[in-house]
């Protein structure tokens, strides 16, 4: 099967901080590669210069067949979850797909519902977004990515933050992504997640895009759950929850 997606000796830098150095990757089409590492290490630049949204200092990025910055500064197939989209909290959730939609006008409004029952939201709820729950928005940005059915999705850290009900559900509708044949980037804290869906699993270390073996894998496995561990070892307080809930 021939190459669908293709970095080549991709470089990035901010200023004189090096982020991405000499990356390169190659994917073909229907596989869920992951990507793991540790906060800053570069992961959601690199999902970026997949989508377009930053280009590298050097290299190339092959998607879905061109190559991004000659002609076409996005791919149009792809679907994107990075960062959780800015939906507009006093619209409903159908309204603010609606919006996005009309960017491009590929769908109508039938389009917008179905992927909207595929991740289990009603289209006719007419709750504010500002009232959803993290779960619901989690979903909602979800429908976003995949609501005119690219065939290239970028999903980082869709189960971040998420009860056991939605992270199992959201679990499921990837489970459906990859069944379709959807080509996945997918990142997460947790490495059962990565092990259960990754045809590929890479880390970056050092700028550096490194596979992952079974002995890396082991590594980190005990450095994850050394930092759950210290995580739910920190005592609470009231400075500590301002903390988090500015990050």
């Amino acid at each position: 099967m021939s190459t669908f997606i293709q970095l080549e000796h991709v470089t990035k830098s901010f200023g004189q901080k090096i982020i991405l150095k000499d990356i390169s990757l190659a994917v073909t089409q229907g596989q869920t590669v992951g990507l793991i590492g540790a906060n800053g290490s570069g992961k959601s630049i690199l999902f970026k210069i997949l989508c377009g949204f930053e280009k590298p200092d050097k290299g190339s990025a092959l998607v879905g067949g061109e190559y991004l910055g000659k002609g076409h500064d996005f791919s149009e197939n792809v679907g994107v979850f990075i960062n959780s989209p800015g939906f507009i909290g006093i619209y409903d959730g159908f309204q603010n797909l609606k919006f996005l939609a009309d960017i491009k006008t590929n769908i109508g409004d039938e389009q917008i519902k179905e992927a909207m029952r595929k991740v289990g939201l009603d289209p006719d709820n007419k709750t504010k977004v500002d009232n959803y729950s993290l779960g619901m928005k989690q979903k909602l940005s979800i429908a976003q990515a995949i609501m005119e059915n690219q065939e290239i999705l970028v999903l980082d850290e869709p189960f971040n933050a998420l009860d056991y009900r939605t992270y199992e559900d959201i679990k499921g509708i990837i489970h459906e992504l990859k069944a379709e044949g959807k080509t996945i980037f997918l990142t997460s804290h947790h490495y059962e997640d990565i092990e259960q869906f990754c045809d590929q699993v890479y880390t970056i270390e050092n700028c550096r895009l490194i596979s992952v073996t079974e002995e890396i894998a082991a590594k980190i496995k005990i450095r994850l759950e050394m930092d759950r561990t210290a995580v739910k070892a920190k005592p609470y307080t009231a400075s500590s929850e301002r903390k988090q809930i500015s990050l």
